[in-house]
């Protein structure tokens, strides 16, 4: 799906009386609420780095971005705006949403430390070659999350410690990993 079904999918999701697994639990609905107006505030407000926008205008052949995401995932919420404002730069770039918890289950080959972190860039060339990958989050900020798992922090801990890092960092991290990315992927000669 491309991005504008990716959103239409998460508004039915806050829309529908009676949402489903795992919307259903309250918990999981009120983080895709709040992860609704966080990806809005990074749409409207996220400032391009001049690296990652001169990165991107570099890529020369299609490339087909996929993004593993779903709209209960805080991390999403803040890397998946700038994915999509990054590649909407070039027109050689088309970008594919897939949720990690429908069928085809493509985050099963790109599992991180065996769990099924997202959200998750797979960068590929025309013939399906895969040329990088990214996430689930910053190398800093995750870190910062596996400092607090170890300490066993509770959920509550460690989604504030997340948040604040990610409203601090301001989407830099995200950004130079991604510039990094994006330039590995032009070392590929197709």
């Amino acid at each position: 799906m491309d991005f504008g079904a990716y959103l239409d999918v998460f508004e039915k999701i806050l829309h529908d009386p009676a949402p489903k697994k795992p919307y259903d639990n309250p918990d999981y609905f009120n983080y895709a609420k709040l992860n609704w107006s966080r990806m809005h505030r990074w749409l409207k407000q996220a400032k391009l780095a001049p690296e990652a926008q001169e990165a991107v205008m570099q890529v020369k052949a299609p490339q087909q971005w996929i993004i593993i995401t779903e709209p209960w995932c805080g991390d999403a919420a803040h890397s998946v705006p700038l994915m999509e404002l990054i590649a909407a730069m070039n027109p050689l770039i088309s970008v594919d949403y897939q949720l990690r918890d429908s069928p085809p289950f493509l985050i099963d080959n790109y599992l991180t430390n065996g769990g099924k972190s997202i959200p998750k860039l797979i960068i590929r060339n025309s013939e399906g070659k895969d040329l990088g990958t990214w996430g689930p989050r910053p190398a800093e900020c995750q870190a910062l999350y596996n400092s607090l798992t170890a300490e066993k922090a509770d959920f509550e801990t460690l989604k504030t410690a997340l948040q604040k890092w990610y409203n601090k960092d301001q989407g830099q991290a995200i950004m130079a990993e991604l510039t990094a990315v994006i330039r590995g992927s032009l070392a590929d000669k197709f």
